[in-house]
């Protein structure tokens, strides 16, 4: 019997995880180990300053007061039978996308990521609304995936970001990262107490859709794959950084 994994960062009551869950039941056995709250933006954090507490709802159902994480990284290790790990590890579905240079910030992403470095495929799910969210299509793709996955395998160490439109699905295409172009904007306000607390948002200034990108299939109406690895080497520039004079600014430094 297949063995999925479910996580997310909008936590173990989130109707894009529930939905998500229901479909992923016809192809395999489902183990959920979620955030107990929303942990959104917790990228890949994991929590060293405190312990984590897990509680069990049922023999599918987990709830750990952390992040995502520490979610599949408790899932693995403590959770479940480590002589039988999942399959494959799917994260989300996400209230919102996960485009672009979002993707860093994102738990979501994190939750796979976290699943590919311990040795299981992983998958994050994200469905691009901000409202009127609407999970039936994106869970039905995101079976889709999982059966792919489970025949065909990933590359080593890859991770897939999924990003589904909302409404009228056209096609799918496989995208790089784009660029995210925003600017933060931050908000001060005054609580109760007279103390100033601040909000960040973010405002954007110009189309980030170029060809090929992940914003620009979701802007076109398809959903968007896209292949991810926790390698952030930028391998283009070895080279370059590699003929700078490193002994040059060794005597430098002995000079001061």
């Amino acid at each position: 019997m297949t063995r999925i994994l479910l996580t997310n960062d909008d936590g173990i009551h989130s109707d894009g995880l529930i939905t998500l869950e229901r479909s992923l039941r016809d192809i395999g056995d489902v183990f959920v180990v979620a955030p107990a709250a929303e942990m959104s933006g917790a990228s890949h954090s994991l929590t060293l300053g405190r312990p984590l507490r897990i509680r069990q709802i049922d023999d599918r159902h987990w709830t750990v007061d952390g992040t995502p994480t520490d979610c599949v990284t408790l899932a693995l290790h403590k959770i479940l039978d480590e002589k039988q790990l999942p399959d494959v590890c799917v994260s989300g579905i996400n209230h919102g996308g996960n485009l672009g240079d979002d993707a860093t910030y994102s738990g979501t992403v994190a939750g796979a990521l976290e699943a590919t470095i311990l040795g299981v495929p992983g998958i994050a799910v994200s469905l691009v609304a901000r409202e009127h969210f609407v999970f039936t299509e994106a869970a039905r793709f995101a079976v889709l995936a999982v059966k792919k996955i489970l025949s065909e395998g990933l590359p080593e160490g890859t991770l897939l970001n999924i990003n589904v439109p909302l409404g009228e699905i056209k096609g799918v295409k496989v995208t790089r990262q784009g660029i995210k172009n925003a600017r933060p904007v931050i908000t001060e306000h005054i609580d109760p107490r007279g103390k100033p607390y601040f909000w960040i948002g973010e405002q954007y200034f110009r189309s980030n859709a170029e060809d090929g990108t992940d914003y620009r299939a979701i802007e076109d109406g398809y959903v968007s794959i896209t292949p991810l690895k926790s390698d952030m080497t930028d391998h283009a520039a070895l080279t370059e950084i590699g003929s700078w004079n490193y002994l040059a600014s060794q005597e430098e430094l002995q000079m001061r």
